[in-house]
């Protein structure tokens, strides 16, 4: 009886590991939890296109604060470097094209266009202006609420209706469409880090 009970307490214990192991290794270690239900790409069996090259960025890439940064959109130089970077893969904790996170995505390309970023979603959720969403441009940044009350999620505005991320460990860096109801019922703000003292 006690050889049973002992067997069934360490088959408990082992099983409770794996399932700490499976969630750690699924969450955005930007935001501590990966988006769950996270919508699906809507795109045929294509697998994944490796990632252009993209520079690396001149100089160290400058600190930006709410103070030191203006209203108006950063070019579409920076869209574009997060446009090159689609179909690089998820990867918990990643910070470049070998894999991403959400905020480990919006990090990197805000970099190799000469800014800095803070790591973590809530604190780029802290940084630089509030935007109103009528009033989004090209390379605003965009946060969700997915896993918990406030930012866990962001992404880099294209346009009025798109937006591109790093999504759950089952995806890759893609394009998505802000109206879609998934994102638009967890839409909690937008922020510009860009100003006119920019390169």
């Amino acid at each position: 009886m006690k050889g049973s009970n002992n067997l069934r307490w360490h088959m408990a214990a082992r099983n409770m590991a794996a399932l700490l192991v499976a969630a750690c290794s699924a969450a955005c270690a930007s935001s501590g939890a990966t988006p769950r239900p996270f919508p699906v790409a809507r795109v045929p069996d294509a697998r994944p296109q490796p990632p252009a090259s993209v520079d690396e960025p001149s100089g160290t890439p400058r600190a930006i604060t709410g103070e030191s940064v203006g209203l108006a959109p950063v070019p579409n130089a920076l869209v574009d470097i997060a446009l090159a970077l689609q179909g690089a893969p998820y990867r918990n904790g990643g910070g470049d094209p070998t894999g991403f996170d959400c905020s480990g995505f919006t990090q990197y390309v805000f970099a190799r266009y000469g800014l800095s970023l803070p790591r973590a979603v809530h604190d780029q959720f802290d940084s630089g202006l509030e935007i109103d969403a009528a009033a989004l441009e090209p390379g605003d940044l965009i946060f969700f609420s997915t896993v918990a009350p406030g930012a866990s999620h962001v992404g880099i505005v294209i346009d009025a209706d798109r937006f591109i991320h790093a999504p759950s460990s089952r995806g890759v860096v893609r394009v998505e469409h802000i109206s879609a109801r998934y994102w638009s019922e967890r839409l909690i703000g937008i922020r510009r880090l860009s100003g006119t003292t920019l390169p």
